[in-house]
């Protein structure tokens, strides 16, 4: 080899300028356009550019943590807390939503609480700066072994990104922002800093989050007084809360903490003697376990968390639910002769307080609430607003209106008994649920009017400009209707069903604010009380009658697949609904005043009885008819000459009996 020549000459030549020994025979070599040989251009390397990028995007996301990111998100309350709801009485109804109580300290704990769950969650904690290497190998090496993601290796740090500032869905993506904002919480907290954060906002199973709700909610103690084989037991629960909570499984959950002991025995914090010696612990027994979910929970938990801000702990929440009325309600439901129907039934004061709601036969078969979620035909329980709009018109409950058949667009609307009686009053009309009548009476006034009225005592719902709307074709919630019917109770509206006790703060002003009106007494409250009375003592209503003056409307839809009776007695406003979910028909036998005003009848009686509260004051311009019960009829049957005239309402059932008698 010549003295000058290196490892990279040959002959005197670079090696890069010699020919390529690979290349093909004969192969031309490439020359530019001045005739000269050209060089083979280099590959650009593209590695610098992908690194580039990664860098950018990490320190933007640096950046935008650090603007946007606060540090002590993992030390506020959750948005969505826990909320106790009670009755009036202050009896517990249901409890919703998780429970996150204020932070802990890890300096003021007992150094084996913390301890624990560094042994069994990350046990290099104090030695990484965020991630740990060998533990993201071992879960690279676990999920290449079960092809699909089954451990993460994740440190605490990393945990306590993922549960305060990002999703719990697993993906590369969501792993490189976890690793990020891993290394930003490492620059910027102290270890002790991170290791408070995290077990103040870990899950815990049973809806509890954080260290002291779960000291709290599983052994009735403060996290500072936890002892080796509760912290033990707790330190186990995270890694799979719902599974491992000992109120779910104690044994799985007792297994688990011995695992944890070890490890705490494996990193030298204990000793392998008291890891063995130490005897799992128990969670405190509670005795009454207050339901999720009830439908006037359901109903009313939107109104409730609206009704406060986001705190630590559980926020207690007073409703206007009755829970002596509650009770009988579930129990008139419960014991009517329903069959393989289904019934809901709501009951409010004349203002719109709900102080009962039932809204299925079982919520825990169907929590579907049929008093507030479905919509279904309210029959004639809707001529309400047809007469409402009547007499607003001038018309009186002694007015005269055909019943006859009546045609309009080639559609007839017929009795449900097929009897059609002529000229009758108002009074009797309304009493006996004349369909062609009312419809005669609806297009009358004018249909415009009649969906005024609805609309105006606070019916929301979509309601079509046909002639059928009068008989109540058109789909309404109960709880709409029932507040309807509570307007005419109290001689003003709209009335709005609440569940919460009306803000004491907003005072008298509260009712101006709300807008709506007043009834006039002499033309549309005393007036419609007539009509309601006589429907429900004398006419389709009768078996809802009671012992207390007692107003209310039948309703029965088409093809009798909807039964409801809704009236008022006393201080409370009752609708009750029978039907099926299949929205097949019920059969001939059930309308709305069989099975829909026996069990309001039901209900009312004990609750009149137990609530023993007048309702609001009725219109001077309206009197109590005389009952139509045999005594007084025999009365009224042996008066002499020299007694008063009958009044027109007292006509009116004289009429009503005779038919009666004719019938019989």
């Amino acid at each position: 080899m010549v003295d000058n020549e290196g490892i990279w000459s040959r002959g005197g030549s670079n090696v890069e300028d010699l020919p390529d020994p690979f290349a093909p025979a004969g192969a031309p070599p490439r020359v530019g356009p001045d005739g000269l040989p050209q060089e083979k251009p280099k590959r650009r390397r593209r590695w610098p550019l992908v690194l580039y990028a990664i860098s950018a995007v990490f320190f933007v996301t640096l950046i935008w943590l650090i603007v946007t990111a606060p540090l002590s998100r993992a030390l506020e309350p959750l948005d969505d807390p826990a909320i106790l709801l009670v009755s009036q009485e202050g009896q517990p109804i249901a409890r919703r939503g998780a429970i996150k109580e204020a932070p802990v300290d890890v300096t003021k704990l007992n150094k084996l609480t913390p301890a624990a769950f560094v042994a069994i969650e990350d046990r290099r904690f104090y030695s990484h700066w965020g991630i740990d290497p060998r533990g993201i190998g071992r879960a690279l090496v676990a999920n290449m072994q079960a092809g699909g993601v089954r451990q993460g290796g994740s440190t605490i740090t990393q945990q306590l990104a993922k549960t305060s500032f990002l999703s719990s869905n697993r993906s590369m993506k969501r792993k490189a922002q976890e690793v990020i904002i891993a290394f930003w919480l490492e620059a910027w907290l102290t270890k002790e800093e991170i290791l408070s954060r995290y077990l103040s906002s870990v899950y815990f199973g049973d809806g509890v989050y954080g260290l002291r709700a779960a000291s709290k909610h599983y052994f009735g103690r403060e996290p500072e007084n936890l002892s080796l084989a509760q912290s033990a037991m707790l330190a186990g629960v995270v890694q799979a809360p719902s599974r491992l909570a000992p109120t779910n499984n104690l044994k799985l959950a007792q297994a688990r903490s011995k695992l944890v002991l070890n490890a705490m025995a494996d990193t030298g914090v204990i000793g392998r003697g008291r890891a063995k010696a130490t005897w799992p612990a128990r969670p405190i027994y509670r005795s009454s376990k207050i339901p999720t979910g009830t439908y006037f929970a359901d109903w009313v938990a939107p109104e409730a968390r609206d009704a406060f801000e986001s705190d630590f702990g559980e926020v207690k929440v007073k409703t206007t639910l009755d829970a002596d009325l509650q009770r009988l309600a579930v129990r008139a439901v419960s014991r009517a002769a329903t069959g393989d129907m289904q019934a809901a039934l709501v009951a409010m004061r004349p203002d719109g307080r709900v102080v009962a709601m039932v809204g299925g036969k079982n919520y825990g078969d169907s929590p579907f609430n049929r008093a507030t979620q479905a919509r279904r035909q309210p029959g004639s329980a809707f001529k309400l607003f047809v007469y409402l709009a009547a007499l607003r018109a001038g018309w009186t409950p002694d007015s005269k209106i055909e019943d006859r058949p009546i045609t309009i667009d080639g559609w007839t609307p017929a009795n449900s008994d097929g009897v059609y009686r002529g000229e009758i009053t108002l009074r009797e009309a309304f009493a006996r649920s004349s369909n062609a009548a009312t419809v005669r009476l609806s297009e009358s006034v004018g249909r415009a009017n009649v969906l005024r009225a609805a609309r105006e005592l606070g019916i929301t719902t979509p309601l079509p400009n046909s002639p059928s709307v009068a008989l109540g074709t058109a789909g309404v919630n109960l709880l709409e209707l029932t507040s309807a019917y509570a307007a005419v109770a109290s001689g003003r509206y709209p009335i709005r069903a609440r569940g919460l006790p009306a803000d004491e703060e907003a005072g008298g002003f509260s009712g101006l604010l709300q807008g709506g009106g007043r009834m006039d007494n002499r033309r549309d409250w005393a007036p419609m009380l007539d009509l309601l009375y006589a429907a429900a003592n004398n006419g389709t209503g009768r078996r809802a009658a009671l012992a207390v003056p007692t107003f209310g409307k039948t309703g029965t839809s088409q093809d009798n697949r909807d039964a409801l009776f809704v009236g008022f007695a006393g201080n409370l406003v009752v609708g009750v609904w029978v039907g099926r979910d299949d929205d097949k028909p019920l059969g001939r036998n059930i309308s709305g005043g069989t099975v829909p005003a026996q069990i309001w009848h039901n209900f009312m009686v004990s609750a009149v009885a137990v609530d023993g509260r007048a309702g609001p004051p009725l219109p001077g311009e309206f009197k109590i008819p005389s009952r139509s019960g045999r005594a007084r009829s025999a009365k009224a049957r042996f008066q002499r000459n020299g007694a008063r005239e009958p009044s027109p309402c007292e006509r009116f059932f004289a009429r009503l009996r005779s038919y009666s008698n004719d019938a019989k």
